[in-house]
């Protein structure tokens, strides 16, 4: 995208785009989307400072911009999501283990998880921007009606209905501190990547909830489930059986956080990256395994491989 919106920015502005990305990839599922909405609201600031116009509070313009592009965004993209080949997840945000990241930002690693992110996308448009605004980031409903063009009232509506439809799906949170969530998630990660590449079933089964799922996204380019799995005994049999193919092409694991939750970036011999996996733990166990294989969703990673592309 061209332009001279960063050049514009002061500091304070700059500071925003932690916030604005945040608010973008919780809208749309897919970091290059959310960086082109973050830097189309500065461009739009941008115009209209040059146009005369007056704005006396540029935090609550660019939120506001970028919700109704990411409203315009989802519109668009519902077509191509119902016609999507195989299980839906959104491109994961990785950021290496020890490193903080977006994911962190205002502790919001719960609202950026995968898990959360597929549950939003029953929500309607409109729904999902007014929930986000009003749970996530804890906009009071003057705010949301303002960044979405809806009433006070209506808002309040839309959030109540919206709300009631995540929670049905939505399962409660271990409620410890999120350092020690964190600490105990990545011991539990290693632990579990250690058993997958080496073939201990009985460590993985010890470590699945018993109502575990898998998800798998290839979009139909990659090899993958094209289909949530659950038992803890098939997923296990899946992973070691997965894990030992793709070693023997070379591929190993990488610790890294997805999503604000711990996982593992895979990279083939040459370096390139083939899958990212990302682990919902909670309670002591790993209650999900999102696995993103679509080449589409990770070439923002560095350069993607080749080792899992589906024969054509």
């Amino acid at each position: 995208m061209s332009g001279s919106g960063p050049a514009d920015e002061t500091g304070a502005e700059a500071g925003y785009r932690p916030l604005l990305f945040s608010i973008a990839y919780g809208m749309t599922g897919s970091v290059g989307d959310a960086e082109d909405i973050v830097q189309d609201a500065f461009l739009r600031l941008t115009r209209a400072r040059r146009a005369g116009t007056a704005i006396a509070d540029q935090k609550a313009y660019l939120a506001t911009a970028v919700t109704r592009l990411g409203i315009d965004h989802l519109r668009s993209a519902r077509v191509r999501r119902e016609t999507y080949v195989g299980d839906w997840l959104p491109e994961p945000v990785v950021v290496p283990a020890g490193e903080p990241g977006p994911a962190e930002h205002a502790e919001l690693s719960d609202s950026l998880s995968m898990a959360f992110l597929v549950l939003l996308e029953s929500l309607s448009p409109v729904e999902r921007a007014v929930f986000m605004l009003r749970e996530v980031f804890g906009y009071a409903y003057p705010d949301v009606a303002a960044a979405t063009g809806k009433t006070e009232v209506n808002c309040r509506q839309i959030f109540a209905r919206a709300r009631q439809r995540i929670a049905a799906g939505r399962q409660e949170r271990d409620g410890a501190p999120l350092p020690a969530r964190q600490a105990r998630g990545e011991e539990l990660a290693r632990r579990f990547f250690e058993a997958a590449a080496g073939g201990d079933m009985d460590a993985l089964l010890g470590m699945l909830a018993p109502d575990v799922v898998f998800h798998g996204d290839g979009g139909g380019k990659a090899q993958a489930i094209a289909y949530p799995v659950t038992e803890p005994l098939r997923i296990a049999r899946m992973l070691v059986g997965g894990f030992r193919r793709v070693m023997a092409l070379g591929v190993s694991s990488s610790p890294a956080w997805v999503n604000g939750r711990p996982g593992a970036v895979m990279y083939d011999a040459e370096g390139r990256v083939a899958a990212v996996v990302g682990l919902d733990i909670d309670g002591g166990v790993v209650r999900a395994v999102h696995a993103v294989a679509n080449p589409d969703k990770l070439g923002h990673l560095g350069p993607v491989s080749d080792v899992g592309l589906s024969a054509k």
